[in-house]
C-alpha cells in the first residue's frame, strides 16, 4: 500500500516540531538559537539590577549574573526576604525612583501574620545560601521542606510560592543558588530559634 507523500511529509514535519517544542529538564529547546541571546540578555538585566557588592570568586559570571535576574527581576525574592524591602526615599509604591534596601538585603524578617517570618537566605560563613547545600536547597525550591521545622515537623513552607518554583528548571535553581552565595551575609534568623550571630562566622 503506498501512503501519499503528504501524509508522510505532515507526520514527519509533526515529529520535528513536537521534538523541537519538548523542552528538557535543563531548560533549553532543541535547535533553540534565541535561547542563548535571551539568556545573554538577562545576563546583562541581572548585572545591572544587582543591588549589592558580590563575591564572584572564581563562580560563573553569568551563572552569577542570571541568577541575580531571576532573584531581583522574576522571582519576587525582595519583597519577601529583604525587609523593608526598599531604602528610605527609593519606594516605588510610593510613586519614587526604586532602591533596593541593600543594607538588610535576603536577610529575612518580614512577618506574614503571627507565626511566619521570612528567612534570611543570605550565605553562611561556608557560602551556602540559607545554610543549604545545593540538594537541600533544590528540594526546599520543589517541595517545600522546612528543614529546621519552624512550621511544625510534616508542614511544609506556608508562603514561599515552591509550587511555582518547582517549575523552574534546573539551570534556574543551580543560579539562583550560585547568585545567593555571592551576596553579603547578614546575621541572624527571624523566626528561627537559635544563636543570632553564628550565621557569617
Amino acid at each position: 500500500m503506498n501512503v501519499p507523500k503528504l501524509a508522510t511529509a505532515g507526520t514527519a514535519l509533526a515529529a520535528i516540531l513536537v521534538a523541537g517544542l519538548l523542552t528538557s529538564r535543563s531548560g533549553v529547546a532543541a535547535n533553540d538559537k534565541n535561547t542563548t541571546q535571551d539568556e545573554k540578555m538577562k545576563i546583562q538585566i541581572g548585572a545591572t539590577i544587582n543591588p549589592v557588592t558580590l563575591k564572584i570568586g572564581s563562580k560563573d559570571p553569568d551563572t552569577v549574573y542570571l541568577g541575580s535576574y531571576i532573584v531581583n527581576a522574576v522571582g519576587i525574592c525582595n519583597e519577601c526576604h529583604t525587609s523593608p524591602s526598599y531604602a528610605a526615599g527609593g519606594n516605588p509604591f510610593l510613586g519614587q525612583t526604586k532602591v533596593i534596601n541593600a543594607a538588610v538585603y535576603m536577610g529575612g524578617g518580614r512577618a506574614f501574620g503571627p507565626t511566619v517570618t521570612s528567612r534570611n537566605i543570605t550565605p553562611d560563613a561556608s557560602g551556602k545560601p540559607a545554610g543549604l547545600s545545593y540538594p537541600d536547597f533544590v528540594q526546599v525550591m520543589r517541595t517545600g521542606i522546612d528543614f529546621d521545622h519552624v512550621h511544625g515537623a510534616t508542614v511544609p513552607l506556608q508562603v514561599m510560592p515552591w509550587p511555582v518554583y518547582q517549575s523552574m528548571t534546573d539551570r534556574d535553581l543551580t543560579a539562583i543558588y550560585t547568585y545567593l552565595s555571592t551576596i553579603p551575609c547578614l546575621e541572624g534568623d527571624p523566626g528561627v530559634p537559635g544563636p543570632a550571630h553564628t550565621r557569617c562566622q
